[in-house]
């Protein structure tokens, strides 16, 4: 076989094997085997601007300074201002010329959204990444009494989103961090509210991952700008600390750090030419969506969904 076919044959492997793939292990791999794709030039982002949700530890730290690294200018979009005040000061200190803001949103809320859309102040933004999460033990509601995963992983990214579309540059790019555990579920549009059965917040934190994944192709035809999903692997966060600690003890030595947990979400935002959009992405490759036939969605499952986000939104 060819460099570029054997390349292929062993990333889609790793991929499959997902321990392998998910771990430290398979960006060690990837980026010694032929083709792995370029890193942004110094300065890709220089005069652009992002603003990351969650940017107060883990993942969002991470995206924050790898995009402030490439020069852009950071907003951190955080429930805790003196948190992010904090990991501003920390950033502004190890990255030089860095210009980081802290406004506050609860991504969950739909009403603290709208607040914070209208009172942010920049006329552009050319990244947007919405990394906030949370994993709840118990079924727990938002403001607007919506089962919590989907109001911070879908519904508040969504019209966060919408709110902040006369500010997307044209070139403008918007990531989604999901997770790996979506190729456990389908899409449940019959119970986007997770009412029925006993609740579980491992399976409610993945079908709203799944939810992501699949309205990424409409997201992006509403918006006009680039929509992407990356999932990070497995990577050592406070979250994973917090409400993974069983699987964190089992699989800690292999465990990514933030750092490359981050990365394919820095490489999108900055890699030129920009990647097709709606779609699935992992260290620097699209990804397929579904690796089991049971969770395929049905005829119009996408459609009810997207109908259920546009109302409980208020998207026209």
């Amino acid at each position: 076989m060819t460099a570029p076919r054997i390349s292929s044959v062993v990333d889609t492997a790793l991929d499959r094997s997902v321990v392998l793939g998910f771990s430290a292990i398979g960006p060690a791999v990837r980026r010694r085997l032929p083709g792995w794709p370029a890193d942004p030039p110094p300065g890709a982002l220089t005069g652009r601007v992002a603003a990351v949700t969650g940017a107060t530890s883990g993942l969002g730290v991470a995206t924050a300074r790898g995009l402030l690294e490439l020069g852009a200018e950071v907003r951190l979009v955080v429930r805790d201002v003196d948190k992010g005040a904090r990991v501003r000061d920390d950033l502004v200190a190890a990255v030089s010329g860095a210009v980081v803001e802290v406004d506050r949103c609860d991504l969950g809320d739909l009403d603290d959204v709208r607040r914070f859309a209208a009172a942010l102040d920049t006329d552009r933004l050319d990244v947007v990444v919405h990394n906030a999460g949370a994993l709840p033990a118990t079924r727990t509601e938002s403001a607007q009494g919506h089962e919590l995963t989907m109001a911070l992983h879908v519904l508040g990214p969504v019209l966060m989103t919408e709110q902040l579309r006369p500010r997307l540059t044209p070139e403008a790019r918007v990531v989604l961090v999901t997770s790996g555990g979506m190729y456990g579920q389908a899409l449940r549009a019959d119970d986007p509210e997770y009412v029925r059965g006993d609740y579980s917040g491992t399976t409610a934190y993945a079908r709203s991952k799944r939810a992501q994944v699949e309205l990424l192709p409409a997201l992006e035809q509403r918006w006009g700008v680039r929509v992407y999903a990356t999932h990070p692997g497995w990577a050592d966060t406070p979250g994973v600390q917090e409400s993974l600690p069983t699987f964190r003890r089992l699989t800690g030595p292999i465990l990514r750090d933030a750092e490359s947990g981050a990365e394919t979400t820095v490489w999108l935002a900055a890699v030129d030419p920009a990647p097709p959009g709606g779609g699935l992405w992992h260290d620097r490759r699209a990804r397929p969506t579904h690796l089991l036939r049971r969770t395929r969605s049905g005829a119009g499952d996408v459609e009810r969904l997207w109908d259920w986000v546009r109302e409980q939104t208020g998207l026209e």
